[in-house]
């Protein structure tokens, strides 16, 4: 998969191609469908599905919007069921019941289904009418490439009005680990420097192991530089929390100053990303805190009860902390991350003990 991104993203900047849209980093929001449009993101402002003219002439899928759906999609982050389209006349009401079953030759799900046999990925942007969890209130985000793992004709949860069944086109899509989401220019700059230096590095590896009275006994440390997929980068979702409490700890007011006078802080994920968390990149589950907060929300030095309070469950930490969390008007911090991380240091806790 990681190939088939490099091979197809060679499109010159705007141009709106398979995979990765050069200029665009995960997590950039948008207003509206149209400056989602603008960007190259997505080709239309009222289908969820986007198609694109692949090389042969063939239409594959190129992006999907999640924004409410059907009532058999389900948002994982990682992982996303999704239903495919049909024609107006064959939805209900309400947008998110079917009157009749799909079909795989029908536009927009033929193109999604030629993107899974040619092992494309597809880019995937939330709405404000998504799942709460991830979406923002009135604002578009770009939450990066993911891969179609499976299709299936699956049953509708609500059968037809004559109490048939309604067989839908379902997807099946997980998202791509972050080292395999496309690096900007900045950051191939910096991984090309990195992977330089680590060539250096090794050759003097090399030289000093083939000197006179070097030994395999002396064990010096070295600081060795990141690969590709260690870089880190301050994605838009952590700048923007920072930015809204102006770089003030959440937890316990703190706002370093550097001697440059730039503030210093961090964005801390609630629920941890990647396995076996599997938390997503959104504010929802992000923390703007300093150094020494974020490192007790890591190792479960502190919790976060349900009305907000800060828990102080271990060590000496804890003197400046807040009574709770400080949340701004503009963040709306999800319960389920909170939730989630006291419950894991609860059950990491009781599992340690004799």
């Amino acid at each position: 998969m990681t190939q088939v991104i490099t091979l197809l993203h060679h499109g010159a900047m705007g141009e709106r191609v398979i995979g990765h849209i050069e200029g665009v980093a995960s997590g950039a929001i948008f207003r509206r469908r149209t400056d989602v449009r603008r960007a190259h993101l997505h080709g239309d402002t009222q289908r969820g599905i986007s198609r694109l003219k692949d090389a042969d002439g063939i239409y594959v899928a190129d992006a999907i919007v999640l924004n409410g759906g059907y009532e058999d999609d389900r948002d994982d982050w990682v992982r996303v069921k999704y239903t495919g389209a049909s024609p107006d006349k064959d939805k209900a009401p309400d947008g998110k019941r079917l009157l009749r079953s799909q079909s795989w030759e029908y536009r927009d799900n033929a193109a999604l289904k030629l993107s899974f046999e040619r092992k494309y990925p597809v880019r995937i942007i939330r709405g404000p009418e998504g799942d709460e969890r991830y979406s923002l209130p009135d604002d578009y985000r770009y939450d990066g490439l993911y891969e179609i793992t499976e299709i299936r004709t699956a049953v509708s949860i609500s059968p037809a009005p004559d109490g048939s069944p309604i067989h839908i086109c379902q997807f099946e899509l997980e998202r791509l680990p972050q080292p395999e989401q496309e690096l900007t220019d900045a950051e191939r700059g910096i991984a090309s420097v990195l992977q330089q230096q680590e060539l250096i590095q090794e050759e003097d590896d090399v030289a000093v192991q083939g000197e006179p009275g070097w030994s395999d006994s002396e064990k010096f440390p070295r600081v060795r530089p990141a690969s590709i997929q260690r870089i880190v980068r301050d994605a838009a979702t952590v700048r923007r929390v920072k930015e809204l409490y102006g770089h003030e700890c959440q937890m316990c007011g703190l706002r370093l100053v550097g001697s440059d006078e730039r503030p210093y802080s961090e964005g801390a994920h609630i629920k941890p990303l990647g396995k076996p968390h599997n938390g997503p990149d959104v504010e929802r589950n992000i923390l703007c805190l300093c150094p020494n907060c974020h490192v007790a929300l890591d190792i479960g030095a502190v919790v976060i009860d349900d009305d907000w309070s800060i828990v102080v469950r271990a060590g000496l930490f804890g003197d400046n902390v807040r009574a709770k969390l400080n949340r701004h008007k503009r963040h709306r911090v999800h319960e389920e991350y909170v939730r989630y991380h006291r419950e894991w240091w609860q059950q990491k806790r009781g599992s340690s003990r004799p």
